[in-house]
């Protein structure tokens, strides 16, 4: 059966709905009930872990046996297993849905296969309206599921000849203002923001974003690595977020962390020995080489050992922006797929 015209504009209602919800461990999803004449009976969205699914939110606004006949029309597959709350699919079922027209379907291996229970019993199920716009809106949640943790950007500044400060340690400023803008943008768009000891005991850094001296909207979680001590006056502390400690070199373990706490984007911020680490993980999806026409010279590298002892060990990179930013150029670029991968 082909979805109506009253069912498309359900799922576009559906999609703002579900942009309401927070993103963290469970993804963004909206939900619309509707007639058997193709009315709104109810809407619903999902409003954090622990919370209903959008499909029970928006059932439990209806009086009951209200939803008998009805459609619901759900961003993503409802969901077929029991965690903190109970399987949509079976809600729906319950409540006597006849049709069900979701979006995308659920990538979890546990929670999947909602679609499939509905449809054996007697439920009329139409899957990948929206699909695309679906996909966009919760396209870092998708990510997690696929990596099984969180996507990991590294940054760092250098100049032409690969230096990230001078000799003395110096390293404020390399980049221009444009290049510094540019970051503080891309740190607003993380839910966490990772440096090494190394960094807060040399550079102090706040690890905020801003505009000017302005703080922006959104702020990552700022995390520190390493077994050092953080100095009690330290500017990390007076971040508007508290910061979480990782007294630990276990970089898998600590993404396994920020996944479960809901963080799905990861900014690495410096300095060299933790971004050489994520490298040499193979724990990187992006990188970010803000480069500025200045020679240093000297050992201070941007990066260290990543463990590559021949040439043909060497990490190669897919490039897939070159943005100027004033005088300086910024290379956007992922890790190039093994041959045969």
């Amino acid at each position: 059966m082909a979805v109506t015209e009253a069912e498309r504009d359900a799922m576009s209602r559906a999609l703002a709905l579900a942009a309401h919800g927070p993103r963290g461990v469970n993804p963004q999803v909206g939900a619309v009930i509707l007639s058997p004449a193709g009315e709104v009976l109810s809407e619903g969205w999902h409003r954090g872990a622990g919370t209903p699914h959008a499909e029970v939110d928006a059932l439990s606004r209806l009086a009951p046996g209200a939803a008998a006949g009805a459609t619901a029309v759900v961003t993503l597959e409802p969901c077929n297993h029991t965690g903190r709350t109970g399987p949509c699919a079976l809600a729906l079922i319950e409540a006597g849905v006849a049709r069900v027209v979701y979006a995308l379907d659920d990538p979890g291996v546990v929670s999947g296969g909602g679609a499939e229970r509905l449809r054996a019993a007697g439920v009329s199920v139409e899957s990948g309206e929206q699909a695309d716009a679906a996909e966009g809106l919760i396209a870092a949640w998708l990510e997690v599921q696929r990596l099984g943790r969180p996507h990991v950007t590294v940054k760092w500044a250098q100049s032409l000849d690969g230096r990230a400060a001078a000799p003395d340690g110096t390293s404020q400023w390399i980049t221009g203002p444009a290049a510094r803008a540019d970051v503080h943008r891309r740190r607003a768009g993380a839910d966490a923001i990772v440096v090494g000891t190394g960094t807060v005991l040399a550079d102090d850094p706040a690890l905020t974003a801003r505009d000017g001296d302005a703080l922006l909207p959104h702020q990552p979680v700022p995390v520190v690595v390493g077994a050092r001590e953080t100095p009690a006056e330290a500017a990390v502390r007076r971040h508007p977020h508290a910061p979480l400690f990782f007294p630990s070199r276990d970089l898998p373990a600590v993404l396994a962390d920020l996944r479960d706490r809901g963080m799905q984007r990861v900014f690495v911020e410096g300095g060299p020995t933790l971004a050489s680490a994520f490298l040499a993980a193979g724990l990187v999806d992006e990188v970010l080489a803000y480069l500025a026409p200045v020679l240093l010279g000297g050992d201070r590298l941007a990066l260290t050992d990543i463990g590559v002892g021949t040439i043909t060990d060497a990490r190669r990179l897919t490039i897939d922006e070159w943005i100027p930013l004033g005088p300086d150029l910024l290379a956007v670029a992922r890790p190039t797929p093994p041959e045969g991968s």
